[in-house]
């Protein structure tokens, strides 16, 4: 099914690890530091959704940016409660530094060494997963995000960006991730063959026409691959 494929191309969260603990884990952090060196500038972490989603709003050139959206609002607090910008900086470095504390599914790394010996190997997130810090970068030939790009997915350009960097035609990549919409259904609309990362045993949207191939795990697909 997938005999003309050269590269695959990764989705990052949820798909190479569980993201929810992690994320939950960096506001934990990132609400003690603020507690401990800015107690003013304190809030719920509903606020400061909400202010990063009305930047969003009124930034809709920046929306797909999240590391701005979080620095932005967090330096618009400080202002707000009498303290220096440069402490959004330090705050969200904390966040970032949490965020990059993942636990990669022990599936991963055999998986992606075995793919690695027959295709090219690529990731693109719209999150800000830091490959570099989480030990993943030697793997992946290309890696690019929504911030370098200037767009998140769904939209076309991310993966017409990762074609490009690539060298190869959107056919001749696999785009691998847990998200129906913004990684199967816009995958397929770009021209890319399409494989669910379907970890948690989900029921497929039925409105969507199915994935050219459904798997639980890297190593399933790498066992798949090789037939």
């Amino acid at each position: 099914m997938l005999s003309d494929v050269r590269a695959i191309a990764f989705d990052l969260d949820n798909t190479l690890w569980d993201v929810e603990p992690v994320l939950e884990r960096a506001e934990q952090c990132l609400a003690a530091w603020l507690q401990q060196h800015c107690p003013r500038m304190a809030r719920s972490r509903a606020e400061m959704r909400a202010a990063r989603e009305q930047l969003a709003r009124l930034e809709p050139h920046n929306a797909h940016d999240v590391s701005y959206l979080r620095v932005a609002t967090l330096s618009a607090h400080a202002r707000a409660h009498g303290y220096e910008e440069h402490l959004a900086e330090q705050a969200f470095e904390v966040f970032l530094a949490a965020r990059n504390e993942v636990d990669v599914f022990p599936d991963v790394a055999p998986a992606l060494a075995q793919l690695r010996r027959r295709y090219a190997l690529a990731s693109l997130s719209n999150g800000n997963a830091d490959l570099a810090r989480i030990g993943l970068e030697h793997i992946f030939s290309v890696s690019l995000n929504a911030r370098q790009i200037g767009a998140a997915k769904p939209e076309r350009r991310c993966f017409e960006r990762l074609a490009q960097e690539l060298r190869l035609p959107a056919a001749a990549i696999a785009y691998v991730g847990d998200d129906p919409q913004l990684d199967v259904a816009a995958a397929r609309a770009a021209g890319l063959r399409t494989v669910w990362m379907n970890r948690r045993a989900l029921a497929w949207p039925q409105e969507l026409p199915p994935a050219d191939l459904t798997v639980g795990s890297c190593a399933q697909l790498a066992a798949t691959l090789r037939t």
